[in-house]
């Protein structure tokens, strides 16, 4: 019966967020570890092994492990610290780098720096059936579409702005066979920067049991590292809205798009629960 802290992370102006199951590592089958988030509520579950200045993530959904989460990595990080602070190495299926958090009253503010980034060009047999299932025509999509990998490769496919992000209506059937047929995780629509790097994102992952996520911290972090080559070095996404969650992820690339990505965002103990699988 373990006990798991449901943690939103990824808070906009200290609401809303992605509720995610925080457990500390105890022996569980895979099948028991699947079954946490959906009897939380929660889209994704991690299980921590700390130790002093170190820990080891493993990260979960209903449909299996994924080798990293970009939000689930900032609940774990704001576990970690606890009433206090955190600052250490994180080991996960993905690699390993550092992390850090503090406490900041009723909030704790949680950040992680990423490998680098890699791109290709998508070939016209995998962007045209990814814009048809997500309900986007060829002419309306911006020029762009990228395939990113940090740990598991996804598509980027950037719109014109909020309205048309906000309006789509993806075919989540379709786009889950789609995203098996091509490897892809899932796809990351996201709207034009504003002047001063702010946009917003939605992220469609029918493939690991997401249909929606309220927040994707690591296909931010892809986005980051493409718009670093652009020039912008630093954004803030707004996420969740369609979902009436509002989150926002901050990623910046000081070093240039070829270098990793700092990611962070805030975080609030919503509830505990112990379980009986």
């Amino acid at each position: 019966m373990p006990e798991v802290v449901v943690i939103d992370a990824c808070l906009r102006d200290g609401r809303g967020g992605s509720p995610t199951a925080v457990v500390e590592e105890t022996p569980l089958s895979d099948d028991e570890r699947r079954r946490i988030p959906l009897m939380t509520g929660a889209s994704h579950a991690v299980f921590v092994a700390a130790g002093e200045g170190r820990a080891a993530l493993r990260f979960f959904t209903a449909e299996g492990e994924l080798p990293a989460c970009g939000h689930g990595t900032i609940a774990a990080l704001a576990f970690l610290a606890g009433n206090q602070r955190f600052r250490g190495v994180l080991r996960t299926a993905a690699g390993v780098f550092t992390g850090w958090s503090q406490n900041e009253g009723a909030q704790l503010r949680a950040g992680f720096e990423t490998g680098p980034v890699k791109f290709r060009e998508p070939c016209p047999h995998e962007r045209r059936p990814v814009l048809a299932a997500l309900g986007i025509a060829p002419d309306d999509a911006v020029a762009g579409a990228r395939i990113a990998s940090i740990g598991r490769e996804r598509m980027l496919v950037p719109l014109g702005s909020r309205s048309a992000l906000a309006a789509l209506e993806p075919d989540f059937t379709g786009l889950r066979v789609v995203c098996d047929r091509l490897g892809l995780l899932g796809c990351y629509v996201y709207s034009r920067p504003d002047s001063g790097g702010r946009l917003a994102a939605r992220m469609f992952a029918p493939s690991i049991g997401v249909e929606e996520d309220i927040a994707n911290a690591n296909s931010t972090a892809c986005l980051a590292a493409l718009l670093a080559g652009q020039g912008l070095k630093s954004i803030t996404v707004d996420m969740g809205d369609a979902l009436g969650s509002p989150a926002a992820i901050t990623a910046a690339a000081p070093a240039g798009a070829r270098a990793g990505i700092r990611l962070g965002g805030t975080a609030i103990v919503n509830r505990r629960d112990t379980l009986a699988l």
